[in-house]
């Protein structure tokens, strides 16, 4: 059991967040099927309000839908937005693509000095 912590930060925050990590590290990819209520609610021993708070806000922010009756299902990009969600995760990306440009730019830079010298 994963319980949720006084941090100051509201707990269905950390519950989204813990499921954002599990859906990043590709958890429920197979299945697609977020838990249920009451499977979080046991996981992180936090109460059923909580819980589908947690699941709104995964839904807010596109990373799940949810069905009447059948519970909340993964968006088809849940797992590239869950990875861009955490700080780390972004910061990584950033500097993926910095280091993109970079070599573009030093690409264009050699081509500009090839161009002018005819």
């Amino acid at each position: 059991m994963q319980m949720v912590e006084w941090t100051g930060k509201p707990a269905y925050q950390q519950v989204a967040e813990q499921l954002r990590r599990r859906i990043a590290a590709g958890e429920f990819a197979e299945s697609r099927k977020l838990p249920s209520l009451a499977d979080l609610q046991a996981t992180y021993g936090v109460t059923v309000t909580v819980a589908r708070d947690a699941i709104r806000q995964l839904k807010t922010d596109g990373l799940a839908v949810s069905h009447q009756g059948k519970g909340a299902f993964l968006t088809a990009e849940a797992s590239d937005a869950a990875k861009l969600a955490s700080p780390e995760n972004a910061i990584a990306e950033l500097r993926d693509q910095l280091a993109r440009l970079q070599g573009e730019v030093a690409e264009l830079r050699e081509r500009v000095a090839e161009l002018e010298e005819k």
